[in-house]
């Protein structure tokens, strides 16, 4: 029996990583509907592991089911993803303390790695990528899987949101001088400086954000 119920599971994880992707990368958008007969087209797939991957996502914020059962992707208010943002802090911060002692050379290669292929990227959506792939440098060394899983999941993803907004405020100088400054208090094994620096990089985020949605509420550019 344990072949026919190991099959499944694998079909939905990858349908779920699949549109998990798409998503955080763009390619589908908030509000885009998600059919799940068309879902099972794409990926040869029955409906259920479909059903399952959509509830999966809905439970991590990507996902919403409207009244008429109509699957679409999410979208977020700003009093939502302020709220992320701190328990971003939260959740990040607790990662770094407890990653920065077991950091080893790897690991610092492994960060300056994404912070070069960052900088040589001219594309929003693949800063985006590496930035994500930066913040889960940082906190993978905390060895706290379910940790790590709960900030891939549920903030992580509020890059989709704040990524294009702060790359246009930005650019992608501020970002990539907030990273290398995390990058050698890492290498310094000084984990509350971490901390700090963390701390003020996501919640530089959430203002900016906060400007933005000023600015564009006086009807100026952003």
């Amino acid at each position: 029996m344990k072949p026919h119920t190991s099959a499944p599971r694998a079909l939905h994880h990858h349908i779920r990583e699949a549109l998990r992707h798409d998503i955080l990368s763009g390619e589908l958008q908030a509000g885009q509907e998600l059919r799940q007969d068309a879902l099972a087209e794409r990926f040869n797939a029955s409906r259920i592991p479909v059903r399952e991957a959509l509830r999966q996502l809905e439970a991590e914020g990507l996902v919403v089911h409207q009244p008429n059962r109509r699957a679409v992707v999410a979208g977020m208010s700003m009093t939502q993803l302020c709220e992320l943002l701190d328990i971003r802090i939260a959740l990040e911060c607790h990662a770094a303390r407890l990653a920065v002692p077991n950091m080893v050379q790897r690991d610092f290669e492994t960060m300056e790695q994404i912070l070069a292929d960052y900088a040589a990227s001219d594309s929003l959506n693949e800063w985006a990528e590496y930035n994500r792939q930066f913040h889960r440098a940082i906190c993978a060394p905390a060895n706290n899987a379910r940790l790590r899983q709960l900030i891939e999941e549920f903030c992580l993803n509020t890059d989709r949101y704040t990524h294009l907004a702060m790359s246009e405020a930005t650019g992608l100088e501020r970002p990539m001088r907030d990273h290398y400054a995390l990058l050698e208090a890492c290498r310094a094994g000084d984990a509350e400086l971490v901390v700090s620096l963390l701390r003020d990089h996501i919640d530089h985020t959430r203002k900016e954000l906060q400007a933005s949605e000023r600015q564009r509420s006086l009807g100026k550019p952003a």
